[in-house]
């Protein structure tokens, strides 16, 4: 039977039935009924809602063999995104979860899984891992590449500084120290500051107007300056009683080293040497110091100026007024050199420690940039015995340390004009050296060495002072 007789005998069955209505033989037939909603190919009985082979909701509103939410959009052996499309064919996830990101794991497939290869064990698996390892070795190199150029950039800022390395069958420690003090003093990094009166930091034909012994806490990291009084009466290494500032002019810092080691039971291997221009440079770099001036100190601090502007050749701006105010270069330069008002040198030593303690505290908050500009400018005005990597590993800990306390030395002393001029006796030595160690290092009853209290002996008899 052809298929338009077949048609015209389904409408005439359904005529009349209690299904046909408006929609199927009544007056709503002809368009609707072999258009868009009845006909064999079309409306809800063969056309995009019915049919055998069409329409979302065919065979029933949710059914059919191979449309609706059997093989639409949300059923079906190759449909829908909840079966064949996204969430089913081959696991209870799968689609974009199956053939996707999660096949081949929990959310299962058979053959796929994490793009190329799944997480437990898709196909692609070792060539993920190649391109890990190549990733980690393409990273491993920046970093050495990177590490190199900070060990080039910081080695060519190193290489301004004036070096001389120390042998240390050149250094006096005095061996009769007792052995537990000594391994007291392991605990601590102690370093010799000299500030020279010159425009050469390494020259060894000007005397050092500060003397300071920086004592660092290796464990603390806490900093303890001690000021020696540049006039200080001490043997000068070859049992010559002097000025303990001679020492540098005749000897440099090797010799200075040894004259602070021999005489105060110290253990000091290292030292750093600055000149004037260092003190201003540094200062100006970090946009000044915090100081509060006296009345007693404008006039000397501005006629300082006129000498270290011959000597840096910064440009010279008075201070007019007491009180906290911020120093530039010269300025805080010439402070630390006063030296004629109340306190004489012991204010001065204590003047410089203010200044340095100013430096240190402003440098710790400085960034990269601020640092490196600071190098520029005063690594040519240092000199020191501490090597690129010693200098390096001081300065990783910058932020770390802590200026806990400063002091002069000797603790009791006397002003006196001897055959080696006006000199700063101390009030027996062995006494002020015990009271040094208990300061550094809380070494309580210390006793000084034999070769200390000789040195104490002689100076009572030569002075009578005791």
């Amino acid at each position: 039977m052809s298929d338009r007789k077949k048609n015209r005998e389904s409408q005439n069955r359904n005529q009349g039935r209690p299904n046909n209505g408006p929609y199927q033989s009544g007056p709503y037939n002809g368009p609707y009924q072999n258009g868009p909603y009845n006909g064999p190919n079309n409306g809800y009985q063969n056309g995009p809602y019915n049919g055998p082979n069409n329409g979302p909701y065919q065979n029933g509103p949710y059914n059919g063999p191979n449309n609706g939410y059997q093989n639409g959009p949300y059923n079906g052996p190759g449909n829908g995104p909840y079966n064949n499309g996204q969430y089913q064919q081959n696991g209870p996830y799968n689609g974009q979860y199956q053939n996707g990101a999660y096949q081949n794991g929990p959310y299962n497939g058979p053959g796929n899984g994490a793009p190329s290869g799944g997480y437990p064990g898709g196909k692609d698996r070792k060539s993920s891992k190649r391109k890990t390892r190549r990733r980690v070795i393409f990273v491993i190199e920046i970093l050495v590449l990177l590490l190199l150029a900070v060990g080039l950039f910081v080695a060519a800022k190193f290489s301004k500084l004036k070096t001389e390395k120390i042998a240390e069958g050149d250094i006096i420690i005095n061996s009769e120290i007792p052995s537990e003090q000594a391994a007291v003093m392991k605990g601590y990094r102690n370093i010799a500051l000299f500030g020279v009166d010159s425009r050469d930091a390494s020259t060894t034909d000007s005397r050092s107007d500060t003397i300071m012994i920086a004592s660092i806490n290796n464990e603390t990291k806490d900093i303890k300056l001690v000021s020696i009084y540049r006039d200080t009466y001490l043997d000068n290494t070859n049992g010559e009683y002097r000025k303990a500032t001679e020492c540098y002019q005749f000897g440099g810092p090797k010799r200075s080293m040894n004259m602070i080691n021999k005489n105060l039971d110290m253990d000091i291997t290292d030292y750093v040497t600055v000149n004037f221009n260092a003190v201003a440079e540094v200062v100006n770099a970090l946009g000044g110091v915090e100081i509060d001036i006296q009345e007693d100190e404008i006039v000397h601090l501005n006629n300082y100026q006129v000498e270290g502007s011959e000597v840096t050749g910064l440009e010279i701006v008075p201070v007019e007024s007491t009180g906290l105010q911020t120093l530039n270069g010269l300025q805080a330069l010439s402070y630390c050199r006063i030296r004629y008002t109340t306190g004489d040198d012991f204010k001065r030593t204590e003047r410089q420690r203010t200044v340095l303690e100013q430096i240190f505290k402003k440098a710790k908050t400085a960034n990269i940039l601020k640092l490196n500009e600071i190098i520029d400018s005063v690594f040519d005005n240092i000199s020191t015995s501490l090597s690129v990597t010693e200098m390096a590993s001081l300065a990783k800990d910058i932020a770390a340390y802590n200026m806990s306390d400063t002091t002069g030395f000797p603790f009791e002393q006397m002003p006196a004009n001897i055959a080696a001029g006006d000199c700063v006796v101390p009030v027996n030595l062995a006494q002020n050296v015990k009271e040094l160690h208990t300061y550094l290092f809380g070494s309580d009853g210390y006793t000084p060495s034999n070769t200390v209290q000789e040195i104490s002996n002689k100076i009572i008899n030569e002075t009578g002072i005791q």
